[in-house]
């Protein structure tokens, strides 16, 4: 059985996990504000420089559908411990990398251990009360959204002043450290499922047929999370050509958007007060009204743009965080016996956005430069509202024919 925690040692463990999950996360994102420099020293070109971030998004949702299920049949403390170990050792297997081939297999693997992250998410809503999670998930989600965007920041800091590969060996020892500090919080966790492996990933598709607002929702998330990356991935390349800025620079544009992560404790709670649909539909508006302000980007001053991308960053970051708040409360309430499923089913979703947002966004700026990347953000983010509204029409025609 899980041990269940008092009130406050459940705070000091949220914590915990909140703080695991930034770390873990950040391991896939250190690599963005730094490209310019891996290519520079490995001397890649900017289409294999596109496949470093887009193989690692690919590990992490490959790994998120083929691993995370596996929370809900075994221990979770174990796994989370196994696979911490192994990101600390792929964090330091990448740190020397000496060639384009070992260093896009790296970067895949690296994305599948990652997946950590994604196991402390359903770790807090099953520690949590009912009534309390979304709370909860928000919480540790905060943890997670600030690793995913401070990353680039501390990345580009660190990289430009002692090297890329220094900044992988900090990250390794991140993760052993914070590894232990897990081991010593968690408690056992009880297994939710009996199934073995091959039925416990058949049971996978069960779930997705018999829950319509699960599709949805990773449909929505997965279109929110192109523009997202799309962005992320081009932001130091245009930086670099068209204002030539370092890493540090790019880097420091992670504080922008870390801005928006803060909220995603209070969209968990507005999820549990007014319902997470509702959040969804609000989240998505904001995301794509934020990516649609930088169409206008060319009217202003080279400063002015700064400040423009830098706020339009605050706000897609808190649209995006937020509808993955809401959108997890909303799935992990679907059945309680396998959130660790649906979390795999959201976050494939939510990661496959995330890899193709990266192969089209370097497709974009090759062929259209930055507007190009903009507007690909814009449509993509539009999509995923559009899946928001086209639910709740659905939901109030069949209120009123109910009536």
């Amino acid at each position: 059985m899980t041990t269940s925690l008092s009130s406050s040692a459940l705070m000091r463990t949220l914590l915990v996990l909140a703080t695991a999950a930034g770390f873990s996360v950040a391991s896939i994102y250190y690599a963005q504000p730094i490209l310019p420099l891996i290519g520079d020293n490995l001397h890649l070109g900017i289409s294999s420089l596109g496949l470093i971030p887009t193989l690692t998004q690919a590990g992490y949702a490959l790994g998120i559908l083929f691993l995370l299920p596996l929370g809900d049949r075994f221990d979770r403390r174990i796994i989370i411990m196994v696979k911490s170990f192994t990101l600390a050792l792929m964090l330091v297997l990448y740190s020397f990398s000496t060639g384009e081939h070992s260093l896009l297999a790296l970067s895949l693997l690296l994305g599948a251990s990652a997946t950590v992250a994604q196991d402390i998410v359903p770790a807090a809503a099953i520690l949590s009360p009912s009534g309390k999670q979304g709370k909860a998930v928000g919480m540790v989600m905060t943890g997670l959204l600030l690793g995913i965007l401070l990353s680039r920041t501390v990345s580009g800091l660190v990289s430009a002043a002692f090297g890329w590969r220094a900044m992988y060996q900090l990250a390794a020892l991140s993760i052993a450290l914070i590894g232990l500090a897990l081991w010593r919080v968690l408690p056992r966790f009880a297994a939710q499922a009996e199934l073995g492996y091959p039925s416990l990933m058949k049971s996978m598709v069960g779930l997705w047929s018999r829950h319509p607002a699960l599709r949805r929702a990773t449909l929505a998330q997965g279109l929110l999370s192109i523009g997202f990356s799309a962005f992320w991935s081009m932001l130091a390349v245009m930086l670099s050509q068209q204002f030539h800025m370092g890493s540090a620079v790019a880097g420091a544009f992670g504080i922008a958007g870390a801005a928006g992560a803060l909220a995603a404790p209070l969209s968990g709670s507005l999820a549990d007060k007014l319902g997470a649909n509702q959040v969804t539909q609000y989240a998505a508006a904001l995301a794509t009204v934020s990516f649609g302000l930088m169409i206008f980007l060319p009217l202003l001053s080279p400063f002015w743009q700064l400040v423009m991308i830098a706020l339009c960053a605050v706000g897609f970051d808190l649209g995006l965080q937020s509808s993955l708040v809401a959108h997890q409360t909303l799935v992990y309430r679907l059945d309680p016996q396998a959130r660790g499923r649906l979390n795999a089913l959201l976050f494939t979703g939510v990661f496959i956005g995330m890899a193709v947002g990266s192969i089209l966004g370097s497709a974009m700026w090759e062929e259209y430069g930055w507007m190009g990347v903009v507007m690909l953000a814009v449509v993509a983010s539009a999509g995923g509202l559009l899946v928001r509204l086209a639910e709740q029409r659905q939901r109030d025609a069949r209120t009123n024919a109910s009536h």
